[in-house]
C-alpha cells in the first residue's frame, strides 16, 4: 500500500463590487510572475476557517471573523508530486486595509475587473474565480 501524498490549502476570495483581489506571486517557487488569491497551506491541526484567517492576516494584513467567511467551492488537484485538497472561501467582510504583507513573495496585490482577468493566471484560480459562486462548487483537476 502507497503513502498518500495529500497536502491541504485555503483560498480566499475578496470581492468589491465586480473586482476581485489578485496578488502577483514572486520568489516562491510556484507559479512565479502569475496572478492568484491570497492562499497557503493548511498547516496541520488547523481547521479550515481558521487557515483562511490566518492566511487573510499573513498575506493581507486584514482580520476576518469566522461568520463573515463562505466556503463556495473545493477542487482535489493533482501536480506532478503531489495531491492537493483546496477549499476556496469567500470573504464577506473585513477589517483592516489590504497590504502587501509578504513583499518577498508578492509582488503587488490589485483588484481586478472579473470580467478582465489577467492572462498570466495560475490556471486553477482562473477556473474557481470564474464559477459562478452560486451554491457549493467542486472541481478535479490534473487527472487525466
Amino acid at each position: 500500500m502507497r503513502t498518500p501524498i495529500l497536502y491541504g490549502s485555503v483560498h480566499i476570495l475578496f470581492y468589491r463590487n465586480d473586482e476581485v483581489l489578485l496578488l502577483k506571486r514572486q520568489n516562491t517557487g510556484f507559479q512565479d510572475g502569475n496572478w492568484s488569491v491570497v492562499a497557503g497551506r493548511m498547516d496541520g491541526n488547523e481547521e479550515v476557517v481558521a487557515a483562511a484567517i490566518r492566511e487573510a492576516k499573513e498575506e493581507a494584513g486584514v482580520e476576518i471573523e469566522p461568520e463573515q467567511l463562505e466556503i463556495i467551492g473545493m477542487m482535489h488537484r493533482k501536480n506532478t508530486t503531489s495531491e492537493w485538497v483546496d477549499f476556496f472561501l469567500k470573504a464577506h467582510a473585513w477589517k483592516g486595509e489590504i497590504t502587501n504583507m509578504e513583499p518577498e513573495k508578492c509582488e503587488q496585490l490589485k483588484w481586478f475587473p472579473i470580467s478582465e482577468l489577467p492572462s498570466e493566471m495560475v490556471s486553477y484560480i482562473r477556473v474557481a474565480i470564474e464559477h459562478k459562486q452560486e451554491g457549493l462548487w467542486f472541481e478535479s483537476i490534473g487527472w487525466k
